[in-house]
């Protein structure tokens, strides 16, 4: 183009004519963003909201929580794993430890998950399966054997059971005499996104988020270093909703475990620089690096104006990211180690904590040694090869991106006016708000690949004939029998009527108002099973059953 004008509005106005003068392209696919925002052809200063210049480490944080980035200390490469029984999800920590990882992140397998222990009817044929069998202390003992907690940081995904692995944690750190107070790590321990998209929920809402409350509220006293919950909003985004909904959705779950925390009495600067967040990156690039500067700005200023926050660490979003599982595909699954890259740097630029890069294989199992080694090369590529690292928020500044930004806080800010009218977080799930945003998200993509407006390579489109086998990782059936024997000699072997005091002390406290996690931790250094515990508060608080969404 040639610019015959100094004018800004007449060289735009050229260009513009220009622009539609020449060839489109003709393939009917979509150009707004996954979550349905229309994109403009090209961004200019024009786009952008005027704002005093922003930079890292200060309030509200867009450009990043810390003032040197990633030049004062690179993200955690914590790369998520568990699978079958302890002793072998313990010599694969210590494999992934060997070759360069950072931090630990445990996966527990589904009965774990549900608070029940291995040899219940119900465990048969998920024991392993995806992620490691913990049914009481002597199996985190076995777990973190050889790897001493003081040293290292670990995260843990578990919600309904939170509270039981947490102290099963503090118990193990006990024994290797490693106090409480410094212990580092995360807890997922958000129940509020299984309502809302993951489903692995047990009693009601009420009962649930005392025992989150509970767990805070203990941590913030005799486990200051621990974030005490990883307010997730990865689930919510694998279950189908939009970048939007994930950012809206995953704050607005976070103000709510702000307000019980604040109605137990609890103040505001003594538990929320304690509260973390987990974020899927998915494939959209650049509006994924918008949701993360956008999730920072909104929490700050919510922390700081609507709260009243004093400490600026409580201003602050730390977040873990996980690259998105639900964009892995089966189909020429090499592939998936191209998008795992693409989505690993979205969540570099957009300033991420830590990190867990998906394998490539992860769709049809969970990883080979091979396939995990290769998902934690992917960040280290990224953080040693490319020098993204060297510059903080790089594409700070870009027309585009800070666009997208406010766009993406107008969009969330939004859906929180919706929540609110509705009564609440816990209100809207019981009205099934987030269900249906969900699923009517999910349903608009699925047919938009339907209709070829959106390209999935290897599946709607560039497909092969026949696809290559590769090897994938198998769970030996005999490590089924070996845990359920093991749950077993730990309850013939531990001292009854310590297990049966605890539990009873525990089921009295439940039905009343005390704090749980000082009986719950009692309970587990006895030995008590996981499904044993759970049992104790099922009694109490009952269970929940979830309204059908049509």
């Amino acid at each position: 183009m040639k610019v015959r004008a100094r004018d800004p509005k007449q060289v735009w106005q050229l260009w513009k004519e220009e622009f539609e003068a020449a060839p489109a392209r003709d393939d009917g696919l979509e150009t707004s963003t996954i979550s349905g925002i229309p994109l403009q052809p090209l961004y200019t200063s024009s786009d952008l909201a005027e704002r005093e210049e922003e930079l890292p480490g200060q309030f509200p944080y867009t450009r990043g929580i810390h003032p040197s980035g990633y030049r004062g200390r690179l993200w955690t490469m914590r790369q998520f794993s568990g699978f079958a029984t302890a002793e072998e999800t313990n010599r694969r920590y210590k494999y992934l430890l060997a070759n360069g990882q950072t931090g630990l992140s445990v996966a527990f397998d589904m009965p774990t998950l549900m608070g029940q222990d291995s040899d219940a009817p119900t465990s048969r044929g998920e024991i392993g399966h995806c992620g490691v069998a913990i049914d009481s202390l002597a199996d985190m003992e076995t777990l973190f054997e050889g790897i001493p907690l003081g040293n290292i940081t670990t995260s843990m995904t578990i919600n309904s059971p939170a509270a039981i692995l947490l102290c099963m944690y503090i118990a193990v750190a006990e024994k290797q005499g490693v106090p409480a107070a410094q212990l580092g790590g995360t807890l997922q321990n958000d129940i509020l996104k299984e309502f809302i998209a993951q489903k692995e929920f047990i009693f009601p809402p009420a009962p649930s988020m005392r025992l989150v409350v509970d767990s805070i509220e203990y941590c913030a006293r005799e486990v200051p270093k621990w974030n005490t919950i990883s307010i997730s909003g990865y689930h919510i985004r694998e279950a189908g909703s939009t970048a939007a909904q994930e950012l809206a959705f995953t704050l607005a779950d976070g103000m709510a475990y702000v307000d019980a925390c604040i109605e137990r009495g609890m103040r505001i600067d003594d538990f929320a620089s304690r509260l973390s967040f987990f974020f899927d990156a998915h494939i959209d690039f650049f509006e994924e690096i918008a949701k993360f500067r956008a999730a920072r700005r909104i929490w700050a200023r919510w922390m700081r104006d609507r709260y009243g926050a004093q400490d600026e660490r409580s201003w602050k979003l730390r977040f873990h990211t996980q690259t998105a599982g639900v964009s892995l595909t089966a189909q020429q699954p090499e592939l998936n180690i191209a998008r795992t890259a693409i989505e690993a740097l979205a969540a570099v630029l957009g300033g991420t904590q830590s990190l867990h890069t998906n394998a490539m294989d992860e769709v049809l199992a969970l990883p080979t040694d091979r396939a995990a080694r290769l998902a934690l090369r992917t960040q280290q590529l990224l953080a040693y090869e490319t020098g993204v690292a060297n510059t903080i928020d790089p594409l700070g500044g870009s027309y585009f991106i800070e666009a997208l930004t406010d766009e993406m806080e107008r969009q969330a800010e939004a859906y929180f006016k919706r929540i609110e009218e509705l009564g609440g977080v816990i209100p809207a799930i019981e009205a099934s708000f987030f269900q249906k945003e969900i699923a009517d998200a999910a349903f608009r993509y699925q047919q938009e690949l339907e209709q070829k407006r959106r390209v999935v390579v290897g599946v709607n489109d560039f497909t092969v004939g026949e696809e290559e086998h590769i090897e994938i990782l198998r769970i030996d059936p005999k490590l089924e029998s070996q845990q359920v024997a093991r749950v077993r000699e730990v309850r013939a072997n531990r001292d009854q009527a310590r297990c049966s005091n605890a539990l009873v002390r525990l089921r009295k406290a439940a039905a009343g108002t005390d704090n749980l996690m000082p009986y719950i931790l009692e309970a587990v250094r006895a030995y008590a099973t996981e499904g044993e515990i759970m049992n104790t508060m099922v009694e109490v608080f009952g269970l929940y059953t979830e309204r059908a969404v049509i």
